[in-house]
């Protein structure tokens, strides 16, 4: 039933921008912390930022700055916009829904690639 599709990745000149969505499904998206991840091959999943049911964010050092991740309720998305992309930030991003004990819920994944 709980539906979170991403769009908006694709290939990008390092300095340059990129903006992903995460359409989720409205019977969760109100009550949930939305949130960012992304995995490079090889790596662990890590979470990129975070943006709570009341607009609280948290983002990871390595974003911070450049990263700003919103959230449109009547859209129910969630947005990253990704500003000074470097080939360090390549990686599948995911995007995922908290809603507590209700469960949480990963989207498909949306690749980026930065070019040096």
């Amino acid at each position: 039933q709980v539906q979170l599709v991403e769009s908006g990745g694709g290939l990008v000149q390092a300095g340059g921008s990129l903006r992903l969505s995460c359409a989720a499904s409205a019977n969760i998206f109100s009550s949930s912390t939305m949130g960012w991840y992304r995995q490079a091959p090889g790596k662990q999943r890590d979470l990129v930022a975070t943006i709570t049911s009341r607009g609280y964010t948290n983002y990871a050092d390595s974003v911070k700055g450049r990263f700003t991740i919103s959230r449109d309720g009547a859209k129910n998305t969630v947005y990253l916009q990704m500003n000074s992309l470097q080939p360090e930030d390549t990686a599948v991003y995911y995007c995922r829904a908290d809603n507590g004990w209700r469960g949480a819920y990963w989207g498909q994944g949306t690749q980026v690639t930065v070019s040096s």
